[in-house]
Parts: C-alpha cells; structure tokens; sequence
C-alpha cells in the first residue's frame, strides 16, 4: 500500500488508509499550503533531528492551522528524547544563528525565526494528575502518550518528520473527521481531560468561538461539571484565553458559551449581573447582557481593538447597580456611566487586565459612551459640540464607534432612524472641528503664564483662571486665541482680586 505524503496531493480529504492499529496512522490525500519560510524551517528540524537520531513529529495547531488553511505565527515540535538538544542543534543551520531559550524544568525550547514566525519544541511524555493538584506528574513518553494528554482531537495530530514516512499523519482521535465536522471533542474522557488542566474549558470555548465549531455533547456537559475546578486556575491564563475570546471575529458567541456553561459566573460575575429582564407595572427593560453581546458584535465588525471592544463590554457594567424603578415612567440607570467608569479600574485589576493608559482609555470610552447619543435628542449647540470635541480628544473616532455600536433594537426602521440622527451628530461634530480644532486643543494662556502674570505659586486661584478660560472658550464666549484669552484672564483675575504686576500689563 503507497503512503501518500500530506504535502504531496491537491485533492479533497479522503477516508483514512489504516495502516497499524496503535497508533492509527493514514496519510491525507490534500496539499498543506507551507510557505517557503515554513518549508525551509520543516526542513531544517527533520535534518536536525535525523542526525540525532531522535523520533521528531510537527503537532497541534500548526497541522489543525494548515489543513484547515488558517494562518500560523508558530510551529510546535514533540521529539521522543531531548527538545533542548534538538533545538540547540537546529538553531546551528541558521546563519546567523537564531538564540534557543529553554527551560530546563520543563524541558522545553524556544527560537524566534523572524518577527512573524516562532518554534518551540518539547520532549515527549505522559502525565498523571493527583485529584487534589493542577501540577501533573511527568515521565518521559512516547509520540502517543503526547497525544493522549492533549486536549482535543483536532490538536493531537501530528506529521512525521522521519525520513522513511516524511509527511504522513498520525492521528489516534480521528482528528481529521472532526475538522470536517467542525466539532471539538476531547480526547479522552471530558472530565479527566478538564480536571487534568481545567483552563482547557475556556480553550475549548475559545476555539468554538475562533473556528465556529461546535462543542461535542459529551464534552459540553463535561465543562459543566468541571467548571467549579476553573478556580485553580491562575487568573493570567484565565484572562489570556478570555482577550482571545474578546478578539474573535464574533466574541458573542464566546461569551454566551461562558454563561451557559457557568464558567462566566465564576470568572466575570460583575458581567453575569447584567443577564435578564425585570418588569414592573407592565413596564420593563431590555437584558443588559445579550444587549452588551450585540454592541461587542457590532463594533467588532469595524475594529479590532482588543481595548475599544472591552469598552463594549464595559459599558453598561454598572446598569445593575443603578437600575431603579421610577412610578409611571419605568425603568432608569441614571449615572450608570459615571458609576460604570468607578468599576473600570477595580475589574481590570481583578481580571489582571494592565493598569496603564489601555484601562484609562476604557474607562474614558465608558464614562462618555452616553454624550453622542444624547445629542441626537436635542437642538445641537456649537458649545455642547466643542465640550464633546474636547472630552474625547484623540479618542473622538473610537467613541463614535462605540456609540455607532450601542444602537441596538429588534426594530429595523427604529435603529435606521437612530443611526441616521447619529451620522448629523457626527457631520456637526466634523463641522465644529474643522472651525475650532477642538480635539487637541491647546490653551493659549497656560498656568505657569497666570503665575507669573499675576505674581503667583501654584495655588487654587491658578485652577480657577485656567478652567474659566477653557469654558469660556468651549462655550463660545471669547474666540481661541491668545489677545481673546489674555484679556479674559486679567477680567477674571480682577474678579478674583488679583492685579497684574506692573510689567505685565499688556
């Protein structure tokens, strides 16, 4: 019987060749599309590990990637011996040579071929779980006892690297068939799969929501009974696989899956609060949490921006906790963007999330998602327009974007006739700018100018002048400019009771 290389045909997916029964090994009938840097890379550990004489397998989500004709930024190779000494040994035939980073503890490696391309590689073993730890025990192993512990089927594939069967497929799970089903499965038993490594159910979430498969019945319900054991799990990883399912094409389905499992309750309860509807007196409000799921849906179809989509997330993160009933008009969430953007801050650390411009910038977008809207309910002034200009700044397109996002209705010619009155405030706000040059607006009168102008240290006078100066400007009352702004501050200052020092006058 021939065994046909996977790299070698261009047909579609056939049936299995059986060829032993342990592991079962067929080859695929199709081409994997490799570029020429990949190919050159293939090539390079198979010659490494040949004159090493080291059983060497490309696996997991390079070969899932590449038959699925998904690009990949990485390739992992399991080597039955080890991965240090291998790596060491292919990072010679590059030149220059590329630096191996490897972890002794762990006896894996790592080389960085360019910017767009990495390997690892990883000796193969098994591993046994104690009932009462996450830290598994490990002992060397063969190709198939690495297969065994992975964690679904579409990832335990791998391609032989050996000279005598270059390119043929080892698949003991029937990965292939899965791939065509578009169905992740765990290997083994669910809960053992899960209990051994329980970040696993937020992977395979993760990879329903990136592949748009579905979830084996099987393993669905063994996340759900497993999802207490997501505890033990550090919250690094959590929200690693969590900005993943954040970043998907449709993160809504992500999110849903993570409710309807009960993971979502244990790792973002703040979130689960939203879920549902109340009514009162035949009055009642939309539920917050699949309302917030379609605004992340819509934005995600104009941008990828991991922290304007947390924005999406996060907007109405505080409806709980001012939802109030009001007698004959139904229900409020007054403030629920000044509260919202308190909780920014205090989620971004429970989540891990950086405590740096990226959480400011959420928290900006929450606090303002509001404004633009409420301009489509009023007669626009030039001043509520420069206010608005002003507050956003640089950040101006991404609110438009979120509030364009939060426009939501089952009724077509409702959210029609919104977006429309949206794109006037936007055409005002265009306007405005290209008159005043709002959004980086600079004052033309600083605060070190009012010190020395009126002879003072840094003071709450100083504060007083600058603020009036910019509303004066935002509201229209005096022009942007520096003869406006400087006989502004000596009126205000002499309101204060300030004088001017002699020299500085005029």
């Amino acid at each position: 019987m021939e065994w046909r290389k996977l790299f070698d045909h261009k047909t579609s997916i056939t049936a299995p060749i059986y060829i032993t029964s342990t592991p079962v090994i067929f080859a695929l009938s199709m081409d994997i599309n490799l570029t020429s840097e990949e190919l050159k890379v293939i090539n390079k550990v198979a010659a490494a590990a040949e004159a090493l004489s080291m059983e060497t397998y490309l696996i997991g989500g390079f070969v899932r990637d590449k038959i699925l004709e998904r690009a990949t930024k990485d390739a992992d190779f399991v080597c039955v011996g080890d991965a240090i000494t291998l790596a060491q040994e292919v990072a010679k035939s590059f030149h220059p040579q590329p630096r191996v980073d490897f972890f002794k503890n762990f006896g894996t490696a790592h080389i960085k071929i360019n910017d767009g391309f990495d390997i690892e590689f990883v000796g193969a073993r098994k591993e046994s779980y104690r009932a009462d730890s996450r830290k598994p025990e490990v002992e060397a192993g063969s190709v198939k006892d690495d297969q065994d512990r992975r964690d679904f089927t579409i990832n335990a594939m791998a391609i032989s690297l050996q000279k005598e069967n270059f390119g043929i497929l080892i698949d003991p799970f029937n990965g292939i068939e899965d791939l065509q089903a578009k169905i992740i499965r765990t290997p083994l038993e669910p809960v053992q799969t899960f209990s051994d490594d329980p970040l696993r159910m937020m992977r395979a979430i993760r990879f329903a929501t990136q592949l748009g498969f579905t979830i084996d019945e099987t393993t669905w319900q063994g996340i759900k009974d497993s999802k207490e054991r997501i505890k033990i799990i550090s919250q690094e990883r959590i929200t690693d696989e969590l900005n993943k399912i954040v970043a998907a094409k449709k993160p809504s389905i992500g999110f849903d899956l993570l409710f309807q499992s009960g993971l979502l309750q244990i790792i973002f309860p703040q979130m689960v609060a939203l879920v549902g509807a109340e009514y009162k007196d035949g009055l009642g409000h939309k539920d917050n949490f699949y309302h917030t799921l379609q605004v992340l849906d819509n934005l995600s179809e104009k941008s990828d921006d991991l922290w304007l989509r947390w924005a999406a997330i996060l907007h109405d993160i505080a409806k709980p906790a001012t939802k109030k009933f009001e007698e004959g008009h139904g229900w409020t969430f007054h403030g629920h963007e000044v509260v919202g953007g308190r909780m920014v801050s205090k989620i971004f650390t429970k989540l891990k999330l950086p405590q740096n411009e990226k959480m400011r910038f959420v928290k900006k977008m929450v606090e303002l998602h509001l404004r633009p809207i409420s301009l489509t309910k009023e007669n626009i002034t030039d001043s509520a327009i420069r206010r608005l200009l002003f507050d956003a700044g640089e950040d101006f397109d991404s609110l438009m974007l979120l509030c364009s996002a939060d426009i939501t209705s089952k009724n077509k010619q409702k959210v029609k006739r919104f977006l429309e009155n949206f794109q006037l405030v936007r055409e005002r706000c265009k306007e405005v700018e290209d008159k005043d040059h709002i959004r980086n607006w600079q004052p033309p009168i600083s605060g070190e100018m009012i010190m020395k102008i009126f002879n003072l240290s840094p003071s709450r006078p100083v504060g007083i002048i600058k603020d009036a100066l910019k509303d004066a400007m935002l509201d229209g009352i005096i022009p942007n400019t520096y003869e406006a702004a400087f006989n502004f501050m000596l009126e205000k200052g002499k309101d204060l009771g300030l004088k001017p020092t002699q020299e500085n006058k005029s």
